[in-house]
């Protein structure tokens, strides 16, 4: 008695009665698996023997800037240029208004400080701002002694007519030190009349 190799069952003769299958013959074969499908990324094949491998892009050179996608460029400096303003420091027209800021002792700050005592728009600023300064103290001092003067000669009811006329003196030498403040920042040049070619001479 024999078996079918197949479903099992008892066989007489060469074919199975049940299934049909021959006697002695092998089973049929589960079909083989599909291929699972390739990855997304894939490196490239290897070259063939005998030839060298040559990238689709050349490297980039030592030193050169990598930019990320989504990253805006860099500031691309040519060779020769001076780098840029690191914003350091005063601008020319802000130190030549400061030289007016505080009479002599601005005035006499930026003649020694570096690099503004080698600006000679600066420089003249600081001088004209000295020489300005110079001239209201011995103003001031002149005023001085004439207002005690008339105050010992004119009556009490006049002292307030001194001061009016002491504001009067003052209130110019104010305005003007305003506007020499405002004309520099502008980048004007402003000479006053006997103590600006002084200035520039000296500058």
């Amino acid at each position: 008695m024999s078996f079918c190799s197949n479903c099992g069952s008892q066989v007489d003769g060469q074919f199975c009665q049940k299934c049909g299958t021959p006697i002695g013959a092998a089973p049929p074969r589960a079909a083989a698996p599909p291929p699972p499908p390739p990855p997304s990324y894939q490196q490239p094949a290897p070259p063939p023997p005998g030839q060298h491998y040559q990238p689709s892009a050349a490297p980039p050179p030592p030193g050169a800037y990598y930019q990320q996608p989504g990253q805006p460029p860099p500031y691309y400096q040519q060779p020769g240029q001076p780098p840029a303003a690191t914003g350091e420091g005063l601008t020319e027209n802000a130190a030549a208004a400061l030289c007016y800021l505080a009479g002599l002792i601005t005035g006499i700050l930026f003649l020694v400080l570096e690099p503004y005592n080698k600006n000679r728009t600066i420089r003249f600023h600081a001088f004209q701002s000295i020489f300005l300064n110079v001239a209201w103290i011995a103003v001031y001092i002149v005023l001085s002694i004439l207002f005690r003067i008339m105050l010992q000669i004119l009556p009490y009811s006049l002292w307030s007519l001194i001061g009016l006329l002491y504001w009067v003196v003052l209130l110019p030498f104010v305005i003007l030190w305003v506007m020499l403040m405002v004309k520099a920042y502008q980048n004007q040049k402003w000479v006053l009349p006997i103590i600006g070619p002084i200035a520039e001479k000296q500058a």
